[in-house]
């Protein structure tokens, strides 16, 4: 596929999860590097994942798709999307999902141009990162150079507003404990033990500042690593996509499991502590760029990775999380200069 001429309109869609879709950003400088900075750029969402583009000037107009797998004829929001592309076709429509429930919608947008799953063959391997997979899809449509040089950028609101708003430091660092996996009943794999976190806390030296982050409804999981010392700001629940980005940018660090703040982590180029267990830090963990700083913290097991495997499902004691020490994660800050 020759790479198009005159690109002014764009719909994008990925409705997985936030950290599906923060590999997807590094498409939006791509099309802007390529098609000129005027180019109109919309995306098709899920209401949640929506919120990381609230404060996003790159991005035009973003479609919320909550129920992806009811039939158009079901689906007010599915209709929207369709009449509006109708009523102003685009000239490209980048399809980044495969699933069969998205097939329908994406055959009834209208558009000059549509590739992605469903209308082209993106050339990528099962041992590929996800944001390269991701790149793969639009590979066709830009040059050569531009593609090497993509990688997830995000904005969100601006730091000194939401310094103002929670009376934040200047430096900090940021925990990232929970996952998106701790409401489900069964073990959560990824996560790093209560007790881990909380001698963490107690090694870090009390003259930084740090913020303790998470999403509304994750709170019960961090009563285990409380009482929290003065030099803890607990911000769980209480800060917006945005403003946690916000957080996130500003920070000397962040410590997490592999879950959506890794990512949003690598896409702002704050420096990020991953621990990773049973995923492939390689394939889905936080994304390696040219300009950001990545440390993935592993006990390095020979069962790992087991992700979605029996060997996972036979395991009751994650012993590839836990045997990460609380001293493991200290060494790795104060190597990268961080304490």
């Amino acid at each position: 596929m020759p790479i198009l001429s005159d690109v002014k309109r764009v719909l994008i869609l990925r409705c997985g999860a936030l950290g599906d879709l923060v590999y997807t950003t590094s498409v939006i400088d791509a099309l802007r590097t390529q098609y000129k900075e005027e180019i109109i750029i919309d995306f098709i969402c899920t209401p949640g994942t929506a919120k990381l583009f609230e404060f996003d000037p790159r991005v035009h107009h973003v479609f919320h798709l909550k129920h992806k797998k009811l039939p158009i004829w079901l689906s007010p929001q599915k209709r929207v999307i369709i009449r509006s592309s109708k009523q102003n076709p685009y000239d490209l429509f980048i399809n980044f999902e495969m699933g069969k429930q998205f097939l329908s919608l994406s055959k009834a947008i209208q558009a000059k141009q549509k590739i992605g799953w469903f209308f082209s063959k993106p050339d990528f391997s099962n041992s590929m990162h996800m944001v390269d997979i991701s790149k793969s899809f639009y590979a066709p449509i830009v040059k050569s150079d531009i593609l090497t040089n993509a990688s997830p950028r995000i904005i969100g609101k601006s730091f000194t507003e939401v310094q103002n708003k929670l009376n934040l430091p200047e430096k900090f660092i940021v925990l990232s404990p929970s996952n998106s996996h701790n409401k489900k009943r069964r073990l959560n794999y990824r996560a790093w033990p209560q007790g881990h976190w909380k001698s963490l806390i107690t090694l870090l030296p009390p003259e930084l500042p740090i913020i303790m982050v998470g999403g509304k409804g994750e709170e019960p999981f961090f009563e285990a690593i409380k009482p929290y010392p003065p030099h803890v700001i607990d911000l769980v629940g209480k800060t917006s996509i945005s403003e946690m980005i916000a957080l996130i940018g500003q920070a000397k660090a962040l410590v997490v499991t592999d879950t959506g703040t890794a990512h949003i982590a690598s896409a702002l180029n704050t420096p990020v502590f991953c621990l990773i267990g049973p995923t492939p830090a390689n394939l889905t963990g936080p994304y390696q760029s040219q300009t950001n700083e990545v440390h993935i913290i592993s006990a390095h097991l020979p069962c790992s990775p087991c992700y979605k495997t029996d060997v996972m499902k036979q395991c009751t004691d994650n012993i590839c999380m836990t045997q990460i020490t609380p001293e493991m994660v200290l060494t790795s800050l104060k190597s990268a200069s961080m304490l």
